[in-house]
C-alpha cells in the first residue's frame, strides 16, 4: 500500500470527516448521499493511499485508530485551506466577494425563505445568491466544510445541533409551531386524536435522524417515537404532508408549511398544546467571515 500506487481523491477526505463525526457507516454515507457499498470503498481507498488503517471497523460506533486520529485535524485544515484559497481566487473576479451563499432546510426553502428573502431585497440591493436545500445534516456540513455562509433552519433553544456556539452565532427571523395533524379525508381520523397519552395503534409518519425537526422531536417528545406505531419515516416534512392528506396516520408538521391546508379543512390538529412544539426560525453564520457582502447582509437583517 501507499500514496504511490493510485491517485488522491477529494472526495475521500470529506468521506473521512463524515465518518469519524457520526461513528457509523451507513449514516455517513447518507450524509454524503452516496450509497453505502461506494463509501465503504472510498474510505478503504483512503487507507491503502495513506498507507494505515484509519478506522477501527470493530468498535461500535466506529472510531478512529490512532493514525486516524492523527489525520483527522490535517485533512480539516487542508479541506478548509482548498476552500479558502477557491473563494480568494474567485474573488480576484469579484465573483465570490458579491454572492451569497445560503442551505436552507427543505422544509423552509419552499415557502419561509422565498418570503423571507423577497422582503430584505425590497430594502437592500443583493448580488448574487446560491441556495442549497437540503436535510439539517446535510445543512449543518456544508456550514461546517464552509461551502454556504448562512443556514436558515428551525431550531429550539433546548435542542442544541452541530454548530458550536464558540463559532457560529445566529438570529431569529421568525417563529413556527410544530403540531400533530391528520386528514379530514380519513373515515378512522377521530380514533386518531392524542388525549394526554399516545397510543401504540396511532399511525405515525415519522421524521428520520437526519431531519432537523426529528432531531427536536426525539428530544422534546420522545414518546411519539417510542409509544406509537410507526408505519413511515422521511427526512422531509414535505412528504409527510403528503401522506398526511392521503389518510395515512398522523405526522408533526410544522404551521408554516400547513396553514393553507389547516384553513381549507384539508387538515386538522390531532393534539392539544401537550403535543406541540413551538419553535423558532433561526439564521446561522460563522462568527469570522470574510465576505463583505455576508457581512452587510447580517449587519441589515440584524438591525431591522
Amino acid at each position: 500500500m501507499g500514496p504511490g500506487n493510485r491517485p488522491l481523491d477529494l472526495g475521500w477526505l470529506e468521506d473521512f470527516l463524515a465518518l469519524a463525526e457520526s461513528g457509523n457507516f451507513s449514516r455517513a454515507a447518507e450524509l454524503r448521499a452516496i450509497a453505502q457499498p461506494a463509501f465503504s470503498r472510498h474510505i478503504k481507498s483512503l487507507e491503502e493511499w495513506v498507507g494505515v488503517a484509519l478506522v477501527d471497523r470493530s468498535a461500535h460506533p466506529v472510531s478512529l485508530t490512532e493514525a486516524g486520529k492523527r489525520f483527522r485535524p490535517a485533512v480539516h485544515s487542508l479541506l478548509e485551506e482548498l476552500v479558502a484559497a477557491r473563494r480568494a481566487a474567485l474573488a480576484v473576479d469579484g465573483l465570490a466577494a458579491q454572492s451569497l451563499r445560503f442551505a436552507a432546510t427543505h422544509v423552509l426553502s419552499l415557502r419561509y425563505f422565498p418570503n423571507w428573502l423577497g422582503a430584505i431585497e425590497a430594502r437592500l440591493a443583493l448580488g448574487p445568491i446560491e441556495v442549497v436545500s437540503d436535510n439539517m445534516a446535510a445543512c449543518e456540513e456544508l456550514m461546517l466544510q464552509r461551502k454556504v455562509q448562512f443556514l436558515l433552519c428551525h431550531s429550539h433553544p433546548a435542542v442544541p445541533g452541530r454548530l458550536d456556539a464558540s463559532q457560529f452565532m445566529s438570529t431569529r427571523t421568525g417563529e413556527d409551531l410544530l403540531m400533530p395533524v391528520t386528514s379530514r379525508q380519513s373515515p378512522v381520523d377521530t380514533d386518531w386524536q392524542l388525549g394526554e397519552t399516545t397510543r401504540s395503534d396511532v399511525p405515525v409518519l415519522a421524521y428520520s435522524e437526519a431531519s432537523g425537526l426529528g432531531r427536536i422531536m426525539r428530544a422534546l417528545l420522545p414518546a411519539a417515537f417510542h409509544e406509537h406505531h410507526t408505519v413511515f419515516t422521511a427526512h422531509h416534512a414535505e412528504l409527510l404532508k403528503t401522506m398526511v392528506l392521503d389518510g395515512r396516520g398522523i405526522a408533526w408538521l410544522p404551521l408554516s408549511l400547513i396553514d393553507r391546508e389547516l384553513h381549507e379543512g384539508r387538515l386538522h390538529v390531532a393534539g392539544g398544546p401537550r403535543w406541540q412544539v413551538p419553535l423558532d426560525i433561526r439564521l446561522f453564520r460563522r462568527r469570522t467571515e470574510p465576505s463583505e457582502a455576508a457581512n452587510a447582509f447580517w449587519q441589515a437583517i440584524d438591525t431591522a
